[in-house]
């Protein structure tokens, strides 16, 4: 029996088709509508990619966006095997708090970070000792994606550590293994295509932040943020060649490292 006559037979299968092609064409149609729209006004779009501000923003966009994710890597991996691994009180209300940042508005968590690094905060004029600003600068932007991309990571490195089996820690320990060596060679390796996806998704996400980021640092402009300006300043047409280079970048490195994730599952 072929698929397609199993759905017309199956009415479950059949509904949930529709419904899945409904919301699967919501998420396409303005994309490839806009897309394609550009692709008509082709002189349009090489000028866009010729413009030094745009590139730029997009660069800096890619580069805050890594930057944020190297830091989310380095700080939320290890929180991420803790409570996959502990029970503690708490325990519930931690992870509550981790995943806050992705129901609270980014306006909002642009302003909450303002009142912590901001230029006349405690912490804030201690980085500013040493030469580090986060108003107006990369540092900023990069705490900003920070903030809001982080549950993302932690959350899927988490349920990776989950997966794996305590007994094949603790043989490893009992072969003499320490317990770096038990987190570096059993542990990180089989989740790490769950810490990949998490590092994805973080990736993803702070690519595409603008409320927290529009407060704590306009200026340089990332890519999000040059398309508002863009629209706001000129209107339309001149904000979307932007907004469409900016999603076919995103589309391809994203296709690229889903590419590479799918070859690490099948290897």
């Amino acid at each position: 029996m072929t698929f397609l006559r199993y759905i017309a037979k199956n009415r479950l299968t059949l509904t949930f088709v529709l419904l899945g092609l409904l919301i699967f064409l919501f998420v396409i149609i303005p994309l490839a509508k806009m897309i394609f729209a550009s692709a008509s006004e082709a002189g349009t779009l090489w000028e866009t990619i010729l413009d030094p501000e745009v590139t730029g923003a997009i660069g800096l966009t890619l580069l805050a966006a890594l930057i944020a994710t190297l830091f989310g890597f380095l700080l939320g991996v290890p929180l991420a095997y803790l409570l996959a691994r502990t029970n503690f009180k708490g325990k519930k209300l931690v992870e509550g708090l981790i995943d806050v940042p992705i129901v609270v508005p980014h306006t909002a968590a642009g302003i909450a970070l303002l009142f912590v690094f901001g230029r006349n905060t405690a912490l804030g004029q201690a980085f500013s000792f040493f030469g580090i600003e986060f108003i107006d600068s990369l540092a900023g932007i990069v705490i900003a994606m920070l903030f809001v991309s982080i549950p993302f990571l932690i959350d899927s490195a988490k349920e990776g550590f989950k997966k794996v089996d305590v007994r094949t820690e603790k043989v490893a320990r009992t072969l003499g293994a320490s317990p770096w060596q038990a987190f570096f060679r059993i542990s990180f390796p089989l989740a790490w295509r769950s810490i990949f996806a998490g590092i994805i998704m973080m990736w993803a996400r702070g690519i595409s932040e603008f409320g927290a980021v529009i407060i704590l640092a306009y200026h340089p402009m990332i890519a999000p943020v040059l398309v508002y300006e863009r629209f706001e300043t000129y209107g339309l047409d001149y904000a979307r060649p932007i907004a469409v280079l900016l999603i076919l970048v995103s589309i391809i490195v994203f296709i690229v490292l889903r590419t590479i994730a799918y070859r690490g599952d099948k290897s």
